[in-house]
């Protein structure tokens, strides 16, 4: 069921038409994200100006890839995204290995302005095209007693020069609660500006979550698994000191080594000034989410 989250503004309010190709020279080239039909719900608010397709595309965070922000663009082209397929398993009444293009049919494709933050204090603002999480956890049935979504990235060491430096424990594995999953802010993102997702952004299809740091929304995602207890995450367990479990956006908790009160907006310029950080990077619908939690403690 799409639409669960709807804005006041589209995308032609907001985003200037030089940044991306034109539309329709792009969806007659590209039969997945073509074939599932796009709709558009607009900005999550007032004045959210994209980032330019440039400087998503080249600044980025993929280890895989290596750890310098350029090392993506510049090592990505390796990696191989046709056929792709993802294995649904655990607590589902449809496991399986699936197409890409199976799983995703007959679902809707939304476009979603969002905020991006990065756990290192600079952030995006990105035109995402994308499916919520929830009709694709619907469509393969979640059984009772689920509590998690677990994820885990593609592993293709002949075509990942950080998977061969070890930089972390590879694959890439990432966790969200059941409800955060299936909430209406929750997607799994195929395209940026009506384009298929460039390799270093996470192409075929990565998961998008808003409130959360950057990291929390895991790339090239190849399984799916529904499960009742707390899959472990990469970066928890690489050092769980510094980042927890749920890793919501929160300008009252530091990460151990910088203030998260404020941050720096990529393309902002050399003299821009840092903007504060907004809790849960501005999604105020997700905090009955957390009632009841000491968020310094589940951070």
């Amino acid at each position: 069921m799409a639409h669960r989250w709807t804005n006041d503004l589209t995308r032609a309010d907001v985003t200037p038409k030089a940044a991306f190709l034109n539309r329709r020279q792009i969806l007659a080239g590209t039969a997945g994200l073509g074939a599932i039909g796009l709709i558009g719900t607009g900005a999550q608010a007032q004045g959210l100006e994209p980032n330019t397709l440039e400087e998503i595309t080249t600044y980025n965070n993929y280890y895989e890839f290596g750890t310098g922000k350029e090392d993506p663009a510049r090592n990505a082209a390796a990696l191989v995204t046709s056929p792709w397929s993802i294995k649904v398993d655990g607590m589902v009444d449809n496991p399986g290995e699936y197409a890409l293009d199976d799983l995703l049919a007959g679902l809707t494709v939304e476009d979603r302005i969002y905020r991006f933050r990065c756990v290192e204090a600079w952030s995006m603002v990105i035109p995402w095209n994308g499916i919520e999480l929830a009709d694709i956890l619907n469509k393969v049935g979640v059984q009772s007693g689920a509590k998690y979504v677990a994820f885990e990235t593609v592993v293709q060491p002949e075509n990942m020069i950080g998977v061969r430096r070890r930089v972390l424990d590879f694959p890439y594995v990432e966790g969200l609660r059941l409800d955060e999953a299936m909430h209406p802010l929750t997607l799994m993102a195929i395209g940026i500006y009506d384009e298929p997702l460039a390799n270093q952004n996470g192409a075929p299809i990565r998961l998008v979550v808003p409130w959360k740091y950057g990291f929390k929304s895991i790339k090239s995602i190849v399984r799916i698994t529904l499960t009742d207890q707390e899959p472990p995450t990469s970066w928890n367990k690489a050092n769980a000191r510094e980042y927890g479990f749920y890793s919501n956006v929160n300008p009252n908790v530091d990460h151990p080594r910088w203030s998260q009160a404020t941050e720096r907006k990529v393309g902002g310029g050399l003299f821009a000034a840092r903007q504060d950080t907004l809790m849960f990077n501005g999604y105020p619908q997700v905090a009955s989410l957390y009632e009841g939690m000491d968020l310094a403690e589940f951070f």
